[in-house]
């Protein structure tokens, strides 16, 4: 498999993984591990990846609880796939979440 597949396939992964495990209303996965050629991570395979979800489930929730909930969405990617990932968690009635939904 291409590189260009691999990081596909592991974008839908995320994506599948993220959206079975919380009541998603906007997602956006992006491959940033062009941004990270020759650092650790990249050598070992896995990627570096930003995720971007609205979902009903950050309501109410401090960013450290909203955090968890996607590392324990994401499970075993964790471990396999995702070197380091950057992440905005936002609640459905965050201003910021308005230009999303």
């Amino acid at each position: 498999m291409t590189e260009p597949a691999i990081a596909k396939n592991r974008i839908e992964k995320i994506t599948a993984m993220l959206e079975l495990a919380l009541s998603v209303r906007y997602i956006n996965v992006s491959d940033e591990s062009h941004l990270h050629a020759g650092h650790e991570g990249a050598r070992s395979g896995k990627g570096h990846f930003h995720v971007t979800v609205v979902a009903e489930d950050f309501t109410g929730q401090s960013l450290v609880k909203r955090h968890r909930l996607i590392y324990s969405a994401l499970g075993e990617l964790m471990n396999s796939d995702i070197h380091a990932l950057g992440i905005d968690a936002i609640a459905p009635s965050e201003p910021s979440a308005q230009q999303l939904v």
